[in-house]
């Protein structure tokens, strides 16, 4: 077997084992690209020797999304499977563990009129909101792996032909996950260990407030009335620990969703819906987003932002060290899982209810603070510039990051 074949084999392993923390007899409800075909057959076999009962995979096309936007009538485009995603949430309720694996072309709709992109999006945010429901109340155990899909690798890599991008962005996955380790479960329980001590640190200050200063950022976020930090592997209701995301470097919690002040501005591209959008920048008052803006792919933003009012408000505030094995790679991935976990971040919409004692739910999670949305859309804020405070109640100032780096 090559040196490749086997890291990619403990990448499977890693996300059945740690990623999803698999327990004998469940199901799996995977989606995945369709150029995964041959990575999923992996991840299947896996989860089988690990005693999986079901595997069920549902394919993404790029090439037929793009039939559709530029074809399907406009009414057509208010449409998504409803019936699908109600029966995936039916499904985790029921005991299914999801899997995403993630990896995508960031500019597979690019020249496409922004206008039917997005409101394509809204229909499928509308539809999907069950689904999205029972993943951020951990009702049952998730992950997200990633994929070295051959139009990301040239995004990452636009100056390498596709094979050796491909190549490339693999070995940028291996050692972002720590696959390249020698032993990547024993790692990445040492990673929980060091994650879960930032975590009990910031929960034991019940900071009221953050404020992040940077490049064209001056901004305090709020926190939720007993918000909780989270990182690393964490518990589903049931109490089975799971790492949602493959690679991770956060710690992260709820902002309260009127109390945001001050401008922003990101400091990482994202890729959103198949487009790249570029150079966001945002002012908050009250809580809300009062102008947005962004030097490329506005548009696209506007729309999605447009979906509801807490589309506009924040979710998530999440703390990334700027010295982690993602950043240090040096790269721009262009894809939201891994640069989210290159630096610091905010999240527009949905908040978990993981980030809240108790993990309310309806109008006890409103009053706590917690935001509601049909979407949730990180962008990231943090840099080697970047300052961050912890601020508690009698307005004494704790300095949690300088430098882009923790101090605690």
């Amino acid at each position: 077997m090559s040196a490749f074949a086997e890291k990619l084999e403990k990448l499977a392993e890693l996300a059945i084992r740690v990623g999803l923390n698999l327990e004998k007899g469940q199901e799996i409800i995977a989606t995945a690209p369709l150029e995964a075909l041959d990575f999923v057959r992996l991840l299947a076999e896996k989860a089988y020797r690990e005693g999986a009962s079901l595997f069920t995979v549902i394919y993404g096309d790029n090439v037929l999304s793009r039939k559709r936007l530029s074809l399907a009538p406009e009414e057509g485009l208010d449409r998504a499977p409803g019936w699908l995603y109600e029966g995936m949430a039916k499904a985790f309720r029921e005991g299914a563990a999801r899997l995403a694996v993630s990896g995508n072309d960031p500019k597979a709709l690019e020249g496409l009129p922004p206008e039917r992109v997005g409101r394509a999006q809204q229909a499928n945010s509308r539809a999907y909101k069950p689904a999205l429901e029972a993943i951020t109340e951990f009702v049952t155990n998730w992950t997200i792996v990633p994929f070295a899909h051959p139009g990301w690798a040239k995004a990452v890599f636009p100056h390498l032909p596709e094979e050796e991008a491909v190549k490339a962005l693999w070995e940028a996955i291996f050692q972002a996950t720590r696959v390249d380790q020698e032993d990547p479960v024993a790692a990445w329980e040492a990673h929980n260990r060091a994650l879960h001590a930032k975590v009990a640190y910031l929960n034991a200050r019940r900071f009221q407030a953050l404020h992040f200063r940077g490049p064209g950022t001056d901004l305090t976020v709020g926190l939720a009335e007993g918000h909780l930090w989270r990182g690393g592997a964490t518990p589903t209701q049931k109490g089975r620990l799971c790492n949602p995301n493959l690679p991770t470097e956060e710690v992260f919690t709820a902002p309260h969703r009127e109390r945001v002040e001050g401008v922003v501005q990101a400091s990482r591209p994202l890729a959103l819906g198949g487009q790249l959008v570029e150079g966001i920048w945002a002012r908050f008052e009250g809580g809300y987003a009062v102008e947005v803006g962004a030097k490329r792919g506005e548009e696209v933003l506007r729309r999605v932002l447009s979906t509801d009012e807490g589309a506009r408000r924040l979710g998530e505030v999440a703390l990334v060290p700027a010295d982690n094995p993602i950043a240090k790679t040096g790269l721009v991935f262009f894809d939201t899982l891994f640069d989210e976990n290159a630096a610091s971040h905010i999240a527009f919409g949905q908040a978990y209810t993981e980030t809240l004692e108790g993990r309310p739910t309806g109008e006890d999670f409103r009053k706590r603070g917690g935001n509601e949305s049909l979407v949730h859309i990180d962008w990231m804020i943090g840099s080697g510039e970047m300052e961050v405070d912890g601020l508690l109640e009698d307005g004494t100032r704790v300095p949690l990051m300088r430098q882009g780096r923790f101090v605690i």
